[in-house]
């Protein structure tokens, strides 16, 4: 059962991601067929069928939708002020690999700014919600919202930073030292900007390219648990960039302005001192 005060628009976002899941779930259990898109990217059968059932979702809104596989085919509608942004398989590599940190994204962006996400991870069901009347998290059983609990960022003596030291940018330990992150928490997909919104840790800095639909969900859930996205300029991580094909820049999650803006500081200076004079 959803909270009293869920949007319908939410609640819409939350059914579409619920039967996205179960379709990527059929797909997930048996032998998965996967082929490359244009970028080396890959995608498998399960990528275009939750698209398809979102889609089907969304579209009795009439608000338009900005979605991953319908961009890679190359149609993409005219974006007013208000836009769906959707990643209907976030996590590919974690779904080929089988290790169920893969999840569906939902986002509604107003102007260039999301305030609605919906991250859910099909195998283990968890579901991670915020908009304008907050965030929480949820865990799906049998096609039903239970567990409910509301969602809000922790600071912590212990700085956590979500990432992975071995497998990351070369910047990434040079952020690590001048932070004195004490551990590292290695997690696929959008639900790093969820294990922030959960407490689990304070810092998610990104040193490699993302797309919108990677980012719009998680975010939103974020923000809407007290949490901040900003690029590395300072400015909060914004949408509709059509000049750019929908890349986002280099950016931070934390859970505080003052930690995202230290941070964003700190990245800007370690990647100049990385350039080759």
């Amino acid at each position: 059962m959803l909270p009293l005060s869920t949007d319908p628009i939410t609640a819409l976002a939350i059914r579409a991601s619920i039967d996205a899941a179960k379709v990527i779930c059929e797909v997930y259990h048996r032998p998965i067929a996967v082929v490359s898109k244009s970028d080396g990217s890959p995608v498998t059968e399960a990528d275009g069928a939750a698209e398809a059932v979102i889609l089907e979702h969304l579209n009795t809104t009439g608000i338009p939708v900005l979605a991953e596989e319908s961009a890679a085919a190359g149609y993409i509608p005219e974006l007013g002020e208000k836009f769906f942004v959707v990643d209907p398989l976030d996590g590919t590599k974690e779904f080929i690999k089988r290790n169920g940190e893969f999840t569906v994204n939902i986002a509604l962006v107003e102007g260039v700014r999301p305030v609605m996400g919906v991250v859910l991870a099909p195998v283990s069901g968890e579901l991670f919600v915020g908009d304008r009347n907050g965030a929480w998290s949820a865990v799906v059983v049998d096609d039903e919202v239970t567990n409910i609990v509301p969602l809000q960022v922790q600071s912590s003596d212990i700085m956590r930073v979500v990432a992975s030291r071995s497998h990351g940018h070369v910047a990434l330990e040079k952020l690590c030292e001048h932070f004195a992150i004490e551990e590292d928490v290695s997690v696929g997909s959008s639900l790093k900007f969820c294990l922030l919104a959960r407490g689990d840790a304070q810092l998610y800095p990104r040193f490699t390219p993302t797309n919108e639909w990677d980012t719009a969900a998680g975010q939103a859930v974020l923000e809407a648990a007290g949490g901040v996205v900003l690029t590395l300029d300072g400015l909060p991580l914004a949408y509709k960039k059509a000049e750019s094909n929908y890349l986002n820049p280099f950016f931070v999650a934390a859970t505080s302005e003052e930690l995202a803006q230290r941070a964003a500081l700190k990245m800007v200076t370690t990647l100049n001192e990385l350039e080759p004079s």
